[in-house]
């Protein structure tokens, strides 16, 4: 499958290939929390936290991916100190090194590293399988079409956006 836009001819933009990786960032959110949900009357000592823990985790991540898209959106870290009700220098502090990860990602497209690189690499492909999921898991959302996470890729980003 091919990685150019097919309207502009060109590359993914890194807002899209940003949302792709929020988007995979909210499914695994959602899959850690729904594992959480099963009551279960043997669960070892300290496994209930460690479960919390690693959706607080993946909770961050999240965060992260979104101000990540923000970024690359165009917003500047006022607006996302904003969002967040701290100050533009504070939000800089939280999330740089994560904008700093993502371009190094993009960056290094040979790079192997699991589902998170290959989603940059291979943006379409990714929110295709994302689509699916979303798809799978729809409670009455009729209005999300056959692509909701796809679909923003194929159609052409409007001039004066990232």
């Amino acid at each position: 499958m091919s990685e150019r836009d097919p309207a502009a001819g060109g590359p993914y933009p890194k807002t899209a290939r940003a949302r792709v990786a929020l988007a995979y960032e909210a499914y695994e959110l959602a899959e850690l929390a729904r594992a959480s949900v099963p009551v279960s009357a043997h669960t070892p000592p300290g496994a209930t936290l460690a479960e919390a823990a690693q959706l607080r985790r993946a909770a961050h991540r999240l965060l992260e991916a979104a101000a990540v898209y923000e970024r690359a959106a165009g917003a500047d870290w006022r607006v996302i100190g904003a969002a967040l009700n701290v100050s533009a220098r504070t939000a800089r502090q939280r999330f740089d090194a994560a904008e700093a990860r993502f371009h190094e990602r993009l960056s290094c497209a040979d790079e192997p590293n699991g589902w998170r690189s290959y989603l940059l690499r291979h943006p379409l492909e990714a929110a295709q399988d994302l689509d699916d999921w979303v798809l799978r898991h729809q409670d009455g959302d009729s209005d999300l079409g056959d692509a909701p996470v796809s679909g923003p890729l194929l159609r052409p980003t409007p001039r004066g956006h990232p």
